[in-house]
């Protein structure tokens, strides 16, 4: 913009109104003979000093930032109120070099009490933690409150003396974006509110997050004219992305893991699974969101299932467990039933569970809980389902001490089983007829235990057994039942093959502590059993 052509000194000194000049520091350079009629102070003791220094200090602020009307202290020392509306003259980049008005006191009775409204407004915009700004195509700031200095670092003459400073400190990522918004604003037929956010370079050479709060301003007869409002967003950005990427890595590890994932606000019983949640149990693109969060789980779990469930997820709850884990037989959408592992955490408030979190895991995909050759599960479910257990009779032991009378609702009993001459069918026959072995003795444990109970094979020809709910004297039955299934023949490629089994039982009983208590308990009553020939031996 060409700079205004400046009259001749001979015409300003005749002038009546006080004529102001300052550079772009505010240094008074010239001062017409009105200066000192009007207040009182002698033009050659007023230029060179900085105007600032006869604003009173609460318009300082103000004045700086574009706001025409302010306090000047006159020569008497009182402060009166007055009008300056100074128009700058730029160089050939368009930036601010000097700035000249006319000085003019305000004596009106309703412009005073416009100035007093005026200053209010001004004071409550100091209060907001970010920076008001008024901007013109041209022109630049035609206002820009002081927090831009606090919270960028920058003056408030050298951003309203350059009207590129905005643009120039914009991060470039952001630049061309904004300048798509921002010539929008300048070219808008319509006044109409937006908002931007960018990134703003710092003095100190940060990077400042910056959300802009804008109105494009359309009025008919003058150039459109924004206003707005930054506000730095900076920390509440950085949680932002640092929570993406926390749920980035979250959703690669979950993906990695190949579990599904669900989440459950126990206020509103509303239930949130993952896409793979579903896949799991074989509900393909059902809705992820479930109003009735446990009806949804009731209808998934086996019903022999459910009760063993329900404990484990009740004894989280009331804080007698950090976590829980249960593994149970699902309803898999193509009619058969799937082991799963269901596991989480609940959050709580004043001591009441609020939400629960957790991961669904398919437990025949997992190598080392699942074996392929016999279709049965592993170790690692079996000890799993083996502390359950015991948790839950320690639970009810501490809770009632009815002793005998109530050991049924929560004795259980470990089997430990070992193939007799197996390793012999495998010498004379090999060892795809003693695969085969492996699988026609699992589908007999199968058939002689009950669902809620669990059958397992631990390794090579040893198979586990956990009966649930059940007495020391039904546990015993039950165990015959077994080796005697086990001693009839198999008819396995042509051959007729004999393997009968020893088997070491272990009752619930207060003398065992821990699972690995239990399990050596079997395995010295399975090789009691085996030693002896007796078939089943039961640990005393």
């Amino acid at each position: 913009m060409p700079a205004t052509p400046t009259p001749s000194a001979h015409l300003l000194q005749l002038l009546p109104e006080a004529v102001v000049q300052t550079d772009a520091l505010w240094q008074i350079t010239y001062l017409n003979p009105a200066w000192q009629r009007l207040t009182g102070h002698a033009v050659e003791s007023a230029l060179g000093r900085s105007l600032l220094e006869l604003v009173h200090p609460d318009d300082v602020g103000t004045l700086r930032s574009g706001m025409p009307v302010f306090r000047l202290c006159f020569a008497e020392g009182d402060y009166r109120w007055v009008r300056l509306q100074f128009h700058p003259e730029t160089d050939a980049a368009e930036r601010v070099i000097s700035r000249q008005g006319v000085l003019i006191e305000i004596t009106e009775v309703t412009e005073q009490v416009l100035v007093e409204v005026r200053q209010r407004f001004l004071r409550l915009l100091e209060t907001i933690d970010g920076v008001v700004w008024e901007a013109e195509r041209g022109v630049g700031n035609t206002f820009l409150s002081p927090q831009v200095e606090r919270l960028f670092g920058y003056t408030v003459e050298e951003w309203r003396a350059d009207p590129g400073f905005w643009r120039s400190r914009v991060h470039p990522d952001d630049l061309a974006e904004a300048l798509v918004i921002d010539e929008a604003a300048y070219n808008a037929t319509h006044s109409y509110a937006y908002e931007m956010s960018y990134r703003l370079i710092a003095r100190s050479g940060k990077v400042v997050w910056v959300r802009d709060l804008c109105r494009a301003v359309v009025e008919p007869g003058r150039p459109n004219r924004m206003i707005g409002l930054m506000i730095d967003v900076t920390r509440q950005k950085n949680t932002e992305l640092e929570l993406l990427r926390s749920e980035n890595r979250y959703a690669l590890a979950t993906l990695g893991s190949n579990d599904g994932i669900w989440d459950w606000d126990l206020r509103t019983d509303v239930l949130h699974v993952s896409g793979r949640f579903h896949e799991i149990v074989g509900l393909g693109d059902a809705d992820h969101v479930h109003g009735g969060g446990w009806d949804f789980l009731h209808r998934l779990i086996d019903p022999d299932d459910r009760a063993r469930v329900q404990a484990a997820c009740r004894r989280h709850l009331a804080g007698d467990s950090p976590n829980f884990s249960v593994d149970f037989r699902a309803f898999h959408g193509a009619g058969r039933l799937v082991w799963v592992n269901w596991r989480g955490v609940a959050r709580f408030e004043d001591g009441v569970a609020v939400r629960m979190a957790g991961s669904l895991s398919d437990l025949a995909e997992r190598g080392s809980s699942y074996d392929a050759l016999t279709s049965l599960p592993g170790r690692p479910l079996f000890r799993d389902r083996l502390a359950h257990a015991i948790a839950l009779q320690r639970h009810e032991a501490a809770k009632d001490d009815a002793g005998p009378a109530r050991m049924g609702t929560t004795g259980f009993a470990v089997l430990l089983l070992d193939l007799n001459r197996f390793k012999a069918v495998n010498d004379t026959l090999g060892h795809h007829v003693g695969d085969q072995l492996l699988q026609q003795v699992a589908r007999r444990l199968e058939s002689c235990v009950r669902t809620v109970d669990l059958v397992v094979r631990m390794s090579g020809d040893e198979f586990n057994v956990l009966l649930e709910s059940i007495d020391a004297a039904e546990a015993a039955e039950r165990a015959r039942q077994i080796a005697a299934a086990l001693e009839a023949p198999y008819e396995i490629g042509g051959h007729t093959v004999r393997s009968g089994a020893s088997i070491g039982l272990v009752c619930s009983a207060p003398g065992l502590a821990t699972l690995d208590d239990y399990l050596r308990a079997a395995d010295a009553a399975m090789y009691q059993a085996k030693s002896r020939s007796m078939g089943v031996c039961v640990f005393a």
